[in-house]
This record gives C-alpha cells, structure tokens and sequence, in this order.
C-alpha cells in the first residue's frame, strides 16, 4: 500500500511529509490531549462516547476545542477512508499550539491537531487462549490520570517495567488499592462478580469501563466499582484488562503466579468468556445499525 495519510492542522499529507515546530506546547511539555477510536468493518466503535471524552479532556486542560462534533466526525469517517484496511484506530491529537516556551497557558495561540489511522492487529488466538502475563507496581503517576493526556512518562515506565519481567501489562496500586494498567482497565472476578476500580481522577475515563457495565448487563454479569485491595486481586477468581488495542483479554498469571484457583488457575475463566462473546456482539450491533443507518 502507498504511505499513510495524515491531517495536520487542516490538511492532508503523507506521514513523512507531516511536522510540527519544536515549540509546539505538545512537544515542549507534553501539554495537549489524545483519543484513540477502534473502527471495525470501517465502522467506529462507540464514537460518541470517544468524542464527548476527548472534549472532557480538552476542557480539563483549557484547550479550545478546535472543531465541532460534525467536523470531528467528518475527519475521522475521511481519515479511514483514505486507507485500505478494513480494521483500524484512528490517533487523534491535539496540543496547545505553537508558543514562546513560557509555563503559563499563551494567549490566543492556535491548537494544534494531528491525525492518522492504523490497522488493526488483533491479539492472536494464541496469545487469546492462552491469557497474558502481568506484574503488580506502584502507581506513580500523577493525580489527574482522569485526563487522556499525551504527557505519557509514568504510563511507559510503567510497560517497561511489566516488559523487563516478561509481562504484557501491569496492574497498578496507589495506596493499597487497585488503579489500571498502563494502558488498559484492569477487572477482577470474584464470586461471580466482576470487581473495577471507582470512577476517580485515579484512573482514566476508560470507555471501556461504561462498556464492560454494558456487556456483564448482556452477560447477566454483576458489576461492582469500588476500591479492590491488593489481597483482593491476588485472591481472584479470574483477572481481566480492557483497552482499544487489547479489546478484553484474561490475564492468567500474576508475578508468575497462575491466577485462579484449583483446575481453573492459570486459564481464562467462564467469566471472561461470557464477557468477550457479549464484546463481539457488541460490535457486530455496532456495524449493524450504522450500516442501517445509512442506508435510510
């Protein structure tokens, strides 16, 4: 396939041809927000939620949003668009702008916006069947982890960290209690019951915490959100991460230590099974009633 297409600051341009100054705000301080959208079948999933999240964000950090809803939308149906894969995620972002390097916020500075698209690569079925290998650290994050900031030094210390020990993802704990990985939701079974960490500036306004409430709802799944001790997840009946890249994946061993209990331990659960079937659905209902949509 011929190279990527990007949008910078309202125009359309190869990948290698696109460039921001060196004092962007985004490059300078790491001031500036993001989004990531999943589109399947060229279809993106759960749209609305991923835009009204990044004019949260944008509004958290005094960006004026520099686009309507029908401009964002626009954008990213022409981004996938302009690429061949069925499957993509769709990058968006967008900095301060361009200023004098000064910490105070500039004045009547223009933000800056990027995009681009990707394909999709789902996890393989090995690794699927199978589960992932994660390792328990300190959240020593920031206290605005609500934000989808691009200032993403404390969430890659942390994947390092769980890589160095061979490990796909880390779960986290900020006082002796359970926050997320390093860039997924992290979900503890228990009893049935699908455990997730209080909706805070903690941890990120995931999308898939409003989504996984509704697939244990089309699973007949209980869901709790509330503070889950570090005991608590080394005693689970099963682990789970949830993220656009990851979708919803069982974690199975924890600090090498299979999670789970009896022949169970160390495989993905029923619980997790019944919550990736109703993932699926989801997406398939997505696709279906887009598709409806657009032909009426």
């Amino acid at each position: 396939m011929s190279e990527q297409i990007v949008y910078l600051n309202g125009q359309w341009m190869p990948l290698s041809e696109a460039k921001v100054p060196v004092l962007d705000r985004g490059f300078i301080f790491g001031d500036g927000i993001y989004e990531v959208v999943p589109a399947y079948d060229r279809v993106p999933f759960r749209w609305s939620q991923h835009l009204a999240r990044l004019k949260r964000s944008l509004s958290k950090i005094g960006i004026t949003n520099p686009h309507t809803d029908e401009q964002w939308t626009a954008l990213v149906s022409e981004l996938i668009a302009k690429h061949e894969w069925q499957d993509q995620f769709v990058y968006m972002h967008i900095t301060r702008g361009v200023a004098k390097r000064d910490h105070a916020f500039p004045k009547g500075i223009t933000p800056t916006v990027f995009a681009m698209a990707n394909p999709f690569v789902p996890v393989a079925e090995a690794t699927r069947a199978q589960g992932i290998a994660a390792v328990t650290l300190p959240d020593e994050r920031w206290f605005k982890c609500d934000i989808k900031s691009i200032s993403l030094l404390g969430n890659v210390l942390a994947r390092q960290a769980a890589a160095d020990a061979d490990a796909t993802e880390c779960v986290m704990f900020r006082d002796g209690y359970m926050t997320e990985g390093s860039a997924s939701n992290v979900w503890v079974v228990r009893n049935g019951v699908v455990l997730g960490a209080p909706r805070d500036h903690l941890v990120l306004e995931g999308i898939r915490v409003s989504l996984l409430e509704e697939l244990c709802q089309r699973a007949g799944v209980p869901l709790e959100l509330r503070r889950i001790t570090r005991e608590e997840v080394h005693a689970a009946d099963e682990l789970m991460v949830s993220s656009a890249t990851k979708e919803v994946l069982a974690v199975t061993t924890l600090d090498g230590q299979p999670v789970g209990h009896g022949e169970q331990a160390g495989k993905p659960g029923p619980v997790y099974a019944r919550i990736y079937a109703a993932y699926r659905a989801a997406i398939a209902a997505n696709i279906a009633q887009t598709r409806t949509a657009e032909a009426a």
